[in-house]
């Protein structure tokens, strides 16, 4: 198959082009004109933006399938992804095309002490209050013809990215690993490499209309994860705790998404695709892993 990926040379993006390439389908990576291409050597370099629609029906209209794994930060974040993924949507259904759009569980808000499945109505923070809305324009599509797919990964780790990093580099810089709140929270983790394994899985396999957390049933605290990532940076252990509303004042909303006490589970894309997680987690990887590499 021939699948554009688009946010090809984000975190993500670039872990599905791998996953993509070695299980022998033909990647398009899209990137914009104004980025270096570093997206995965297997990979065609398409230029191309979601700013720039033309651009993007283009390269879609050339591939089998699309990938959609950025998400577009500006003030008129919606507005430039609503247009982007109507106009995706649109040109593929025509073509009966495949098409899987990263969204996240975060649209769930808190669910502690419950255990959130696709099922679970949406209640999403003000970070992304309107995703569940992204997410429609790809689904309500299905009926004229698109192949649409939702995935909802937890929190990302691996490689020494993802917002992890952030709790190591507090660590070397000041000596502790700094956390939002009392640190009790559960984050529902994934590896970078056993998502991108799920989104091969999903263009493959799933029905239309599906939709698919990713998460790996560890139901860590952020306190235990942190405390990790303080060990595998020197710091014994150490973890500093940020107050939510001094937080707020410098990160905005994303502190609020750094709070969240989430519990999912991914039973269904295991029944239904056959995906598998890996047997370490986050902690081994944050204490004596990609993280101590990085």
């Amino acid at each position: 198959m021939k699948v554009l990926v688009v946010g090809a040379t984000g975190y993500i993006g670039r872990a599905v082009c791998e996953a993509l390439a070695s299980h022998g389908h033909r990647v398009l990576a899209m990137v914009r004109d104004s980025t270096p291409s570093r997206a995965h050597a297997g990979a065609d370099v398409v230029r191309g933006d979601i700013t720039d629609v033309a651009s993007l029906v283009s390269a879609a209209l050339n591939a089998d399938a699309v990938v959609y794994a950025v998400q577009y930060h500006g003030e008129d974040g919606f507005a430039v992804e609503s247009a982007a993924l109507t106009a995706l949507s649109d040109a593929l259904a025509r073509n009966k095309k495949r098409m899987l759009y990263t969204s996240g569980v975060w649209t769930y808000g808190s669910t502690f002490p419950n255990v959130a499945n696709e099922e679970t109505p949406p209640h999403p923070i003000a970070i992304v209050a309107k995703r569940p809305e992204l997410e429609n324009i790809l689904l309500n599509s299905v009926a004229n013809g698109l192949h649409a797919i939702v995935i909802r990964p937890g929190d990302v780790y691996g490689r020494g990215g993802g917002i992890p990093a952030m709790w190591v580099q507090s660590a070397h810089e000041n000596g502790a690993a700094r956390i939002i709140g009392d640190g009790t929270n559960h984050w529902p983790m994934i590896h970078i490499d056993d998502l991108a394994s799920l989104y091969v899985l999903a263009l493959e396999k799933a029905a239309a209309g599906s939709a698919y957390i990713a998460a790996d049933e560890t139901q860590l605290t952020v306190n235990a994860m942190a405390e990790a990532a303080s060990r595998g940076a020197g710091k014994n252990g150490a973890v500093v705790h940020w107050p939510l509303e001094e937080a707020r004042k410098a990160m905005g909303l994303f502190a609020d998404a750094l709070v969240l006490n989430q519990l999912v589970t991914s039973a269904k894309a295991r029944r239904e695709l056959q995906w598998s997680t890996r047997s370490s987690t986050a902690v081994d990887d944050l204490q004596a892993g990609s993280y101590v590499r990085a």
